[in-house]
């Protein structure tokens, strides 16, 4: 089976980073805009110049100990770029990083996905407690699968009501992705090639073939249901993802490097991937994917992933996390009312389910951590044993890029690094945000 871009996307499984509910009371009053011109002294907006330097040394030192051969960081508060700093090269022994360097952000396309979706919401095309058989009635014949027998063979039972929208956004509707061994579902989305179907159609006739590893509404695994979600966005608008995306986020927030694929013109800005090699106990480029090539993103794929295929830059993808942060709206630009923002950002995971582990080694979901529409949620900062501040939303990918918005200190920061499977050291994410925010002093101003 050949393994294309969609598996790729999936892998960002291993990228999570603890993240992100609703508290946007002391966002700013007024939506700023988000430009490099707007750079400002740390100071002005509340930061310690010599304790965020700590920030800037941590990263540095990720470059020159080798764990990867560069990254961009971006930091912002009110509007502002408090600090947008490079580091390293695009590859090992390659051409410097640069700010318009553009990165696979795989799993990073899962909240734009969800923009997209609440949109859609937003023009009355669905709601949040509708089956999903209202727009894929090709899953009402799903079934659940409750184990196997003494042969392997997959036991069996009726779906008790089909999952819902909202379900489908929070990862709770019981879907698979084909990430985890030891999952009999898991293996059946590989077999049957889910991910590396050739069209979006073929995407969801396999995925309803499959059963589902609970019964909705009962637990919390990630899955492909974003993937689920690009279908429904097309299939209520007649456009491709990408011609939706373009149209409705892309263009209006001005996020040009922002697509399925680098076009020619700027092939030469994509970095490469790469990953730890346990048999040669190196750093090496990523050459091979689940036993398929590795795709190279530089043309349009067979179909787009809204739940990983996106490329962008780090400017571009803080454009959309600041439209988040001022509530739905950038430079005069609305794309969601402040309404839809919060539902977004207020979790919806079951109080039974919320003690289930979100599939990676980095964090469970619990009273402190939940999970919205899309997008991770910290109900409890404190008890979560994060620094930043209440109704944080974020997401990683695959390849540790990793971004968060604070709406209750108006804080965004986007992290952009191309190596799959972990660093080999601490999880960057994470180290962001307590030395971002051990260096926010004077946070009321």
């Amino acid at each position: 089976m050949i393994i294309n871009r969609r598996y790729a996307a999936a892998l960002t499984a291993v990228a999570l980073v603890l993240a992100p509910q609703t508290g946007f009371a002391q966002a700013a009053k007024k939506a700023p805009a988000l430009e490099l011109s707007q750079t400002v002294a740390p100071e002005a907006v509340g930061f310690d110049s010599q304790r965020l330097a700590r920030l800037d040394a941590y990263m540095a030192k990720v470059v020159a100990d080798g764990r990867v051969p560069g990254m961009t960081t971006l930091l912002a508060r009110h509007g502002k770029v408090v600090s947008f700093k490079t580091y390293g090269a695009k590859s090992y022994g390659g051409a410097p990083m640069t700010p318009d360097t553009i990165f696979r952000i795989y799993s990073m396309t899962k909240p734009v996905t969800g923009v997209a979706m609440m949109i859609l919401f937003e023009e009355g095309k669905w709601r949040l407690d509708d089956p999903v058989t209202r727009y894929v009635p090709e899953f009402k014949n799903l079934r659940v699968m409750k184990g196997v027998d003494g042969n392997g063979k997959p036991i069996l039972e009726d779906i008790k009501r089909p999952p819902t929208m909202r379900e489908i956004m929070s990862h709770t509707a019981g879907f698979g992705y084909g990430l985890q061994d030891e999952h009999p579902v898991d293996k059946l989305y590989r077999e049957k090639g889910v991910l590396s179907a050739p069209s979006t159609q073929a995407m969801i006739e396999r995925t309803a073939e499959i059963p589902l590893v609970f019964q909705p509404g009962t637990d919390w695994r990630y899955s492909s249901s974003v993937d689920i979600q690009g279908y429904i966005v097309e299939k209520l608008t007649g456009m491709t993802l990408g011609q939706f995306m373009d149209q409705r986020i892309f263009k209006p927030l001005r996020m040009n490097d922002t697509a399925f694929y680098v076009p020619a013109a700027k092939a030469g800005r994509l970095a490469p991937v790469y990953y730890y090699n346990r048999d040669s106990k190196k750093v090496e480029e990523a050459k091979v994917l689940f036993g398929g090539e590795m795709p190279t993103y530089l043309t349009p794929p067979a179909w787009e992933s809204g739940g990983g295929g996106l490329v962008s830059t780090t400017m571009d993808y803080a454009r959309f996390a600041q439209m988040v942060a001022n509530k739905g709206e950038l430079d005069g630009v609305r794309i969601l009312s402040p309404a839809s923002v919060e539902m977004m950002g207020t979790n919806v995971i079951p109080k039974d389910v919320l003690v289930s582990s979100n599939g990676t080694t980095g964090s469970r979901f619990n009273e402190a951590v939940g999970f919205g529409l899309d997008f991770m949620v910290v109900n409890d900062p404190r008890a979560a044993g994060t620094l930043e501040g209440k109704g944080s939303m974020s997401w990683g990918g695959a390849a540790g890029t990793w971004f968060w918005v604070d709406p209750t200190n108006d804080v965004i920061f986007v992290g952009m690094i191309q190596r799959l499977g972990g660093t080999g050291g601490d999880d960057l994410g994470s180290a962001a945000r307590t030395l971002t925010y051990q260096a926010l002093t004077h946070p009321e101003k």
